[in-house]
């Protein structure tokens, strides 16, 4: 959401229970934490014998990291198409993907698999996961009560310091990814959500700058529990993780309720794509991960179980109802017309990134 929650007890269970004769294959996946149905890591060892070990990381920049110092020993890994995608590809980070072993492909839906085309020339190295946009978390409620007139389907509700202001008192959490931050903040200041003038990220920063004194915390997976805990009553994030957060709120049962807006201004739409390192180990393990992976019926339990939506249309059918029809996780078209999805910025550019992100974190 892309998200820090180990996949829980099930999936570790699983595990080590693998079968004796799986031990000798071994699948090394490194992947967003608390991003699919552990359910279907199960059926996977038990349908194939292969054993998996599952890592996780809650962002882009844990994911670069370890993928460009080498030998990382994983087989999967699902970055999201831009920047870390691209970036990586270009370097070399990635096996292609050898489409013999994997007719599974077929059920991706070639609109989406245009789109991230941008990132994946011919869909080489990447098979498309899940996808989602980024927005606001938030409890209505408790907002209204500290700023009754502020906008509750705007960015402006974070972004505008007389808003965050009053909010501070109930708890805003800042997603801690520069990558996904800076050009939603561009594009709601009117800018291109790729530029690399340095007038517009001075702009960035100043208006960054200005509510900083207002966010009480910076994280990514963990705005989750923050949220359906009530420590925080608005935050900045990835969409599935806000709408578990909500799912969680209710399943807590504390009286505090959760809800997911895609600002009125447009939302970030990215793509998680499952690719295979370069010196992944066990590359077959992977193929058959992915092929197993884009079956219907494993998307659909997915997506049900994460609050994404993924890249296969057969699967929608098999969706549970409560899903399928909520528009927070399958957006309306009218919706969709307003997003947008960003490119790849020159390194330069990024490093000026960073710099602002940094200075923002530390309020100077």
């Amino acid at each position: 959401m892309r998200r820090l929650f180990l996949l829980g007890a099930c999936l570790a269970a699983t595990l080590l229970a693998a079968p004796l004769a799986a031990q000798e294959r071994v699948l090394n996946v490194f992947n967003w934490n608390d991003y699919i149905d552990p359910y279907m890591v199960q059926r996977f060892t038990r349908e194939t014998g292969i054993r998996v070990r599952y890592d996780v990381f809650d962002s882009l920049e844990t994911l670069e990291g370890r993928l460009s110092a080498g030998r990382t020993g994983y087989d999967i890994v699902v970055p999201t198409s831009e920047p870390t995608f691209s970036r990586l590809a270009r370097a070399g980070a990635f096996r292609p993907l050898d489409r013999a072993l994997l007719p599974n492909l077929r059920n991706l839906d070639p609109a989406l698999q245009a789109q991230v085309a941008a990132s994946d020339p011919e869909n080489r190295f990447g098979a498309l996961y899940l996808w989602g946009t980024i927005g606001l978390g938030l409890n209505a409620e408790r907002i209204r009560a500290l700023a009754p007139d502020a906008p509750m389907d705007s960015l402006a509700l974070l972004m505008d310091p007389q808003h965050a202001r009053r909010i501070a008192r109930c708890g805003i959490t800042m997603m801690d990814s520069a990558i996904d931050v800076i050009p939603t903040v561009l594009h709601y200041l009117g800018k291109d959500p790729n530029s690399t003038d340095a007038g517009d990220l001075r702009e960035v920063e100043r208006a960054l700058l200005a509510i900083r004194p207002f966010i009480r915390n910076f994280s990514t997976g963990g705005a989750i529990e923050a949220l359906a805990g009530g420590q925080s009553c608005l935050a900045f994030g990835y969409s599935g993780d806000m709408i578990q957060a909500g799912l969680r709120a209710r399943e807590a049962n504390r009286g505090v309720a959760v809800q997911y807006v895609a600002p009125r201004e447009g939302a970030q739409l990215w793509f998680d794509l499952l690719a295979i390192p370069a010196d992944a180990p066990n590359p077959e393990a992977a193929h058959a991960f992915i092929n197993f992976l884009l079956q219907p019926d494993v998307m659909a339990a997915i997506t049900n179980h994460v609050r994404y939506p993924n890249g296969v249309p057969a699967s929608r059918a098999l969706v549970a109802p409560e899903v399928a029809d909520d528009p927070a996780v399958f957006p309306p078209e009218a919706l969709r017309a307003r997003f947008f999805t960003i490119g790849p910025v020159p390194q330069a550019a990024e490093r000026a990134r960073s710099r602002v992100w940094a200075r923002f974190k530390a309020g100077r």
